[in-house]
């Protein structure tokens, strides 16, 4: 993997592939561990209007990322975006901040593995090592979080096209629970459980909102592979915005089918409302077990998708000279950005040592990155839309000004509800520290960077500023 290697990576995904990469990323565990939550604080239409507000807000930005995605699908997304509408200062922020929010969800997913599995499994909480914000720490459930971090950082290095099979599989078994969830609710569900339908007024629906960035978050991992994409230019932003639609009527529907399994005060008592939702709706434990087994499948999609993303972003930044070199190297054989899949997978194996807690932090750390970059990138859409008009757009946003003029305030305003006395405000000293220390590492590399100014040819300068040869530059 010498420096002089060109940077070229394989086109091997296919319109499954996509698919199931992108809703695989966005169907997570939360849907399972905090069903619950929202019911009670929504009630069952209530929550799932959040959902559908939330999702709608998540459509108008991503269909500015499918117009963008159309337009220059090279690897590393919102990093090309940014660095040809605003240079290489903006591009390199939103380029970081993003890193931050994918790099908080592999970890979520390293630290909700075992917690998940302890339901099923609960002699992982054997060997106790020390206890961290109230919540003991286990030898074993470390050990099944460090594990899984390790396999699936091998699946990524081997390659992206194992990584998508796997990914696939994950996903059809995910559709199956799906499915038995909604059969369930037909069969052994109520109407009557499902009131108050309503619950909790505009802060209970506030509640669920704030949460919906961190959950739909997924679809942006189709711009970070883009480059190992064979499909045509504009069926890529078609794919990415049907994985929304996908994502929101998941969401709707396990809202609603738990909503009708029990009494709102039973789903609020208990620890994992949509696991006991279904063994109510089927009059079986087992089917609540297969759940929580289809959660499992959701953690390893999630994780699977964001290991790809945040390698390819991290890969990218490398191949233009904002990051060391180290990160822009391909394995010889697999064609795959081994370095910085491996970088990714150490940060993960780190999380479980922090326990449950870190939960909470990497959500709420990682939800005002992503937010930040997802506002960032729907100012490009317009910034390019004024400066570039006859840029080829394979797939064009109807309406685009209105569009992207949306998706900026709306993203906005999801962002304010993160700072100090609004309701998703980050909590000190953990999640601040995530930040701020994320971001003062982020000032340290970026004042080294070239200052570039925005254009087509602003990656190609870039490079030649740092030292770095064009060449590896692919041409789509």
């Amino acid at each position: 993997m010498s420096d002089s290697q060109p940077a070229q990576l394989t086109r091997v995904m296919g319109k499954t592939d996509v698919i199931a990469l992108a809703f695989g990323a966005m169907i997570g565990f939360g849907w399972i561990v905090l069903t619950g939550d929202f019911l009670s604080s929504a009630g069952t239409l209530g929550s799932a209007l959040a959902f559908v507000i939330g999702g709608f807000i998540i459509m108008l930005v991503g269909l500015t990322y499918a117009e963008l995605v159309a337009a220059m699908p090279h690897v590393g997304g919102e990093h090309n975006y940014v660095l040809r509408a605003m240079g290489s200062w903006p591009a390199f922020f939103t380029s970081w901040m993003l890193v931050l929010g994918y790099v908080s969800v592999v970890a979520f997913e390293a630290v909700a593995l075992p917690h998940s599995m302890s339901f099923l499994v609960p002699d992982l909480m054997t060997g106790y090592l020390w206890t961290i914000a109230g919540y003991d720490v286990y030898a074993v459930w470390v050990a099944v979080g460090v594990l899984g971090s390790v396999l699936i950082t091998v699946l990524n290095v081997i390659g992206v096209r194992p990584a998508a099979v796997f990914q696939t599989i994950a996903v059809v078994f995910l559709l199956a629970v799906g499915a038995t969830m909604i059969f369930g609710s037909f069969v052994g569900g109520s109407l009557e459980n499902m009131e108050p339908l309503f619950t909790g007024g505009m802060a209970g629906l506030i509640a669920v909102l704030v949460a919906t960035p961190f959950l739909f978050v997924g679809f942006d991992v189709i711009p970070q592979s883009a480059e190992e994409i064979n499909l045509p230019k504009k069926r890529i932003g078609q794919l990415l915005i049907a994985s929304v639609i996908m994502a929101v009527v998941w969401y709707v529907m396990v809202m609603l089918t738990v909503g009708s399994s029990l009494p709102a005060a039973e789903l609020a008592a208990s620890d994992l409302a949509a696991a006991d939702g279904v063994s109510a709706l089927w009059n079986s434990e087992l089917m609540g077990q297969i759940l929580v087994i289809g959660g499992i499948a959701g953690i390893l999609t999630s994780w699977n998708g964001f290991m790809v993303g945040a390698s390819r972003l991290v890969f990218a930044m490398a191949r233009s000279g904002m990051l060391p070199a180290w990160f822009g190297r391909l394995h010889p054989k697999f064609r795959t950005p081994a370095n910085a899949v491996v970088f990714i997978g150490g940060l993960s194996v780190l999380a479980p040592f922090f326990g449950r807690p870190a939960l909470v932090w990497f959500v709420d750390a990682g939800g005002l990155s992503i937010i930040t970059a997802f506002l960032m990138v729907s100012l490009t859409f317009l910034v390019l839309r004024k400066r570039e008009p006859n840029m080829e757009r394979p797939f064009r946003t109807p309406a685009g000004p209105l569009v992207g003029g949306a998706a900026v305030v709306l993203s906005a305003g999801l962002g304010l509800l993160y700072l100090p006395g609004m309701p998703a405000a980050l909590v000190w000293p953990a999640e601040w520290l995530i930040v701020g220390t994320w971001v003062l590492l982020g000032i340290i590399f970026m004042v080294r960077i070239p200052r570039i100014s925005y254009g087509p040819n602003a990656e190609h300068e870039l490079m030649v500023a740092a030292g770095k040869n064009p060449d590896e530059l692919l041409t789509s």
